[in-house]
């Protein structure tokens, strides 16, 4: 999600702001209606690979799905 602030209100609520991002939002600054900065996380690359890691892991533990079964969950709720 994106979220706006003016200056004086990022200035303010930085901390806030930071926590927000630290989530996973995106958060616009704007000098009066113009965009001027982007507080975004920063790219982990530890941590993707981590989570790449714990999902094939887990895929690993799980047997594997045919074709069938893929097209079913796909097709799901759709009739």
């Amino acid at each position: 999600m994106t979220r706006t602030v003016k200056v004086a209100e990022a200035k303010t609520h930085l901390s806030e702001l930071l926590t927000k991002v630290e989530a996973g939002e995106e958060i616009i600054i704007s000098r009066g209606d113009t965009p001027v900065a982007r507080l975004v996380p920063i790219d982990d690359q530890e941590r993707r690979e981590n989570l790449i890691r714990l999902i094939r892991r887990e895929r690993a533990l799980n047997k594997p799905v045919s074709l069938e079964e893929i097209l079913h969950w796909r097709d799901e709720g759709r009739k």
